[in-house]
């Protein structure tokens, strides 16, 4: 990751809302790469690095695991030749978090009908007739390819 050293760890921290901590530990992941130090050994960083943390924490928040943001750090560190490699891993996360997000939904929808069900019962000091109950889904969701990097791991076992 090309980026002109500029910012301390604190300075970034701040920037990014991080603590040093954090950053740190994502150093240690193998998930900030280009990171630069200076004559004493101190880590200096980039104004490319306060966008690349933001797209780690978020990859993290959606539910990324450590594993595939890790194959996706490698895969940017090999240039635009891991383009199509890296736009097919986040297409296949943006399709999990996506089921995620549908799946939260659905739930959501419940807790709404319970909350109106509360509501009505307080208002009325009658108790409503029960939420009739919802049979899950008996559609199984597609199995999703593993990141390359566990693959490659099974075929060595």
């Amino acid at each position: 990751m090309p980026a002109s050293p500029s910012l301390r760890i604190g300075e970034l921290a701040a920037r990014t809302g991080r603590s040093v901590h954090a950053i740190r530990w994502y150093e240690a992941q193998g998930l900030v790469p280009g990171v630069a130090r200076d004559e004493g050994g101190r880590r200096v960083y980039g104004e490319l690095h306060v966008g690349w943390l933001d797209l780690m924490e978020r990859l993290r928040a959606t539910g990324m695991s450590i594993a595939e943001m890790r194959e996706y750090t490698v895969l940017v560190m090999q240039g635009s030749r891991s383009l199509r490699q890296r736009r097919d891993l986040l297409a296949a996360h943006r399709e999990r978090v996506n089921a995620t997000i549908a799946e939260s939904k659905r739930a959501l929808t419940l807790v709404e009908k319970k909350i109106d069900f509360y509501d009505a019962w307080m208002h009325t000091g009658q108790r409503p007739p029960l939420i009739p109950a919802q049979t899950p889904r008996a559609v199984r969701k597609p199995a999703l390819p593993a990141p390359s990097s566990v693959r490659k791991a099974a075929k060595r076992a």
